[in-house]
């Protein structure tokens, strides 16, 4: 690519906005011409995350409309509700944009109103939206100008589902979903639950059949074509800055080489799936600051049930390099790029 693709970033100081940022500045194509904070506007982004020194000192701008016009590529990193309208201005502009919030997630307008509170701001968008999950929307995603970036809980579970949904080999009801997540995915704004003394040396759930991640995992899964899925879904917050790790029950009266051949004929391909051989688990420390996904498959033989075992780190495959994936298959780049990095080996 002779030109390097200018990308700019609203919401660049939270957790995922600053993880496009190291992950942007590591791909060979690709230059931040904006990036732009609320809370921090005016101010150089090294002074919020010094880290950043010396390879990236640049101003936050208050106001994104100062540099979309600028961008062949927008991401938003916002809470839900604020991106439809930077949406419409990257579509009239012929802007690529990629929502890492919620907005663009769910298809339905009355779920995204009975979970997030609030009807669509601009119905027609959600018409062009694609749901980017990549390994399953590939094609879909290629022709895209608006993404909506899964969540991160329903990117672990979708992708640790999805083959056995997709050949019938499990029952689509009566799922049962556990999934600890790191402290990083309930952003960086300080609440009591995240508050060190109050998550440190500590392990709870939350949020017991009323996530917002919900929907659009059942959404999400009913689209593998085993019919409407409905699972139980539980999270829980566990004392370490990143990772999740999903661990999923289900009805499985196929043996347990038949599952693991769907697996890996649906992911032997995949650059960022792997399924682990028979013994191991999924571990969060294996996928820590990759793009990667590793998928352990049990079977408990005195209740007959699967289990799956699908671990990601929250802040990359989760968010932020799932992003940048999209970006790549939509401008026709190796999906790869950017994203080749592997997990810290401690």
């Amino acid at each position: 690519m002779e030109n390097k693709v200018k990308v700019g970033i609203v919401g660049a100081t939270g957790y995922a906005g600053v993880e496009l940022v190291r992950l942007l500045l590591n791909h060979p194509y690709t230059e931040i011409v904006g990036i732009s904070s609320v809370s921090f506007g005016g101010r150089d982004i090294s002074e919020i995350y010094p880290g950043l020194r010396p390879e990236f000192q640049k101003e936050l701008s208050s106001d994104p409309q100062q540099f979309l016009k600028g961008c062949d590529v927008v991401f938003a990193s916002l809470p839900h509700g604020l991106s439809e309208g930077i949406a419409l201005a990257c579509m009239e502009n012929d802007v690529l944009f990629i929502d890492l919030g919620a907005d663009f997630r769910l298809d339905s307008e009355n779920d995204y109103r009975k979970w997030y509170g609030k009807p669509f701001d601009y119905p027609k968008l959600h018409t062009q939206s694609v749901y980017g999950l990549c390994e399953w929307f590939r094609e879909d995603i290629k022709k895209a100008k608006l993404v909506g970036n899964p969540g991160c809980y329903p990117t672990s579970i979708a992708l640790g589902l999805w083959p056995a949904l997709k050949k019938g080999l499990i029952q689509p009801k009566g799922i049962i979903i556990d999934s600890k997540s790191g402290v990083t995915g309930a952003g960086r704004s300080l609440t009591q639950n995240t508050h060190y003394p109050e998550c440190n040396e500590a392990l709870a759930a939350y949020k017991a059949g009323a996530h917002r991640h919900l929907p659009e995992i059942e959404q999400t899964l009913s689209k593998a074509g085993s019919g409407d899925v409905q699972v139980t879904f539980l999270p829980h917050l566990v004392p370490v800055n990143r990772g999740i790790l999903s661990t999923i029950y289900c009805d499985c009266p196929a043996d347990m080489e038949t599952v693991r051949a769907a697996y890996e004929e649906a992911y032997g391909a995949e650059r960022f799936v792997t399924v682990l051989r028979e013994g191991e688990y999924a571990n969060i420390r294996n996928v820590r600051c990759s793009n990667s996904c590793h998928i352990s498959l049990h079977r408990d033989e005195h209740s007959g049930k699967l289990i799956v075992c699908s671990a990601i780190d929250n802040m990359v495959k989760g968010a932020a390099g799932q992003a940048v994936q999209n970006m790549n298959l939509i401008l026709g780049l190796e999906e790869d790029c950017g994203l080749t990095a592997v997990a810290p080996a401690f």
